[in-house]
């Protein structure tokens, strides 16, 4: 029993497959050659906006079930009759004109797309009659814009401006003009058969005028023939005998120009050979003179070039041995400058050092003056005092007295008391700079206890001994010197 309704289910499943299987099949669909098969409804979208339908011309489709469905359109050509009548040509004469068109639904993309909009579900014969509508009013349009005489006259420029209006204007609802066919023209007036009436008596005069103007050529040239006739004869006898005489002559001045020919040729030919051998000998000469000149040249070249490259390599060796001398000389410069450098800034240091050290004492010595500069001044200078009398006595140390002589009268009268020689020996020693002056060159001042003098009296007497014991003295060195 459960096998029973296993092989039930079975069936069921492969018949709901096989089902579904057949609809697939028969959702695909084929589009004949002469049909435009339109697919309808869910079929995508062009930009932002959903699209109306999709056409296909040949080839195959798979129509989904539900969300589309399908028609086709037929292409098979539609033949319109148009007999259009009092049309209104741009002269204002009214025309009928009778013609055929041969109009069809277009496999052109964009215009395939309009009549799938605009024809889908009409039958031939409406779509014959929307065509025909468009038709007669194109062709209405055209005739109003042309003369009667282009119209009869130009077809073809009639018919092309037929074809773009009226193909223009079906594009827009998915047709297109495959023929036109304008079979006669008439009008109410009779104003083309008065023009066809006009041609053909300008036909049939310009033929009878040709006809005349053909029999007088033919009298014409039939008494033009037999002048003409005599008149050749005679030429061509008069020619006859003159070729002949002027055969003779140009016999003549043949075998003249003959024998002269040859002779010039003899002449030219043995003048040509002479000149032949002077131009191989001066070739010879040339080419000897030329290979004796490159010969010298090359040797020149070659001369020229060893004293080039010999100078060339001089040249190079001198500017190797400057740039190594300037090189040497760069190094020493940097040598020297930086050893001043160093000897400079080693006594800027020193200099420096110096004077800090000796601000940093004369800051100590005003410390221990109690902080008076002054004071530190004088200390200073009793320090100094010994140098600077040394100095003094060295000023008068060099110089030598050989003999002193001195008349003395040892009178003191009007000397202060002193005698002569007392008053020269002071004389001479205040010409010596007293301390004080110097010290106020150089912007100081001596200290009170250094200003004060303590005056020893000498007597009189006492001066002259001195006196004349060294006048004695020096008296006795004159006569050893002597």
């Amino acid at each position: 029993m459960g096998s029973a309704y296993g092989l039930i289910l079975i069936t069921v499943i492969v018949v709901i497959i096989f089902g579904t299987i057949s609809t697939l099949f028969t959702r695909y669909k084929k589009c004949p050659s002469d049909k435009i098969l339109v697919i309808y409804g869910k079929v995508g979208k062009v930009g932002d906006e959903n699209r109306s339908s999709k056409c296909i011309h040949g080839g195959a489709a798979f129509i989904w079930p539900v969300i589309q469905s399908y028609q086709f359109l037929d292409l098979t050509p539609l033949s319109i009759e148009v007999n259009l009548q009092n049309a209104l040509s741009k002269q204002n004469i009214r025309v009928d004109v009778p013609s055929r068109f041969t109009v069809g639904i277009s496999t052109e993309p964009g215009i395939m797309q309009n009549a799938a909009e605009r024809l889908l579900g009409l039958e031939l014969p409406e779509i014959q009659e929307l065509a025909k509508d468009i038709i007669f009013g194109q062709l209405r349009l055209v005739i109003a814009t042309m003369k009667i005489e282009e119209i009869n006259t130009d077809r073809d420029k009639f018919l092309e401006a037929v074809s773009s209006n009226v193909e223009t204007e079906l594009k827009k609802i998915g047709l297109r003009l495959i023929n036109v066919n304008v079979t006669d023209i008439n009008d109410e007036s009779g104003y083309i058969e008065a023009l066809g009436k006009e041609a053909a008596a300008k036909a049939v005069n310009d033929a009878k005028k040709s006809v005349a103007e053909k029999d007088r050529d033919g009298s014409i040239g039939q008494a033009q023939a037999r002048r003409d006739q005599r008149v050749k004869v005679a030429e061509a006898d008069a020619i006859a005998v003159e070729g002949e005489n002027r055969s003779k002559i140009i016999i003549a001045n043949s075998e003249a120009e003959k024998r002269e020919k040859t002779a010039e040729a003899e002449r030219r030919a043995s003048a040509a050979e002479k000149v032949q051998s002077a131009k191989a000998l001066e070739e010879a000469y040339l080419a000897e003179e030329e290979a004796e000149k490159s010969r010298a040249r090359r040797e020149k070249a070659t001369k020229e070039a060893d004293v080039l490259v010999h100078a060339e390599v001089e040249k190079q060796k001198i500017e190797i041995e400057a740039e190594a001398q300037a090189e040497e000389f760069r190094r020493i410069a940097r040598g020297e400058a930086d050893a001043i450098f160093a000897k400079m800034d080693a006594q800027a240091r020193g200099t420096k050092e110096m004077l800090e050290k000796q601000a940093e004492g004369f800051k100590k010595l005003v410390e221990a003056a109690g902080g008076i500069p002054e004071k530190a001044v004088m200390m200073m200078i009793a320090d100094r005092l010994p140098e600077i009398v040394k100095i003094q006595v060295e000023a008068i140390k060099g110089i030598q007295i050989d003999k002193v002589t001195v008349w003395d009268n040892m009178g003191g009268d009007k000397n202060g008391g002193k005698p002569a020689t007392a008053n020269f020996l002071s004389g001479m020693l205040q010409s010596l700079p007293p301390l004080q002056d110097v010290f106020n060159s150089a912007g100081l001042d001596l200290p009170n206890y250094l200003l004060k003098k303590k005056e020893i009296p000498m007597s009189t007497n006492e001066v002259s001994k001195e006196e004349n014991v060294e006048i004695d003295e020096k008296q006795e060195q004159s006569n050893e010197v002597k």
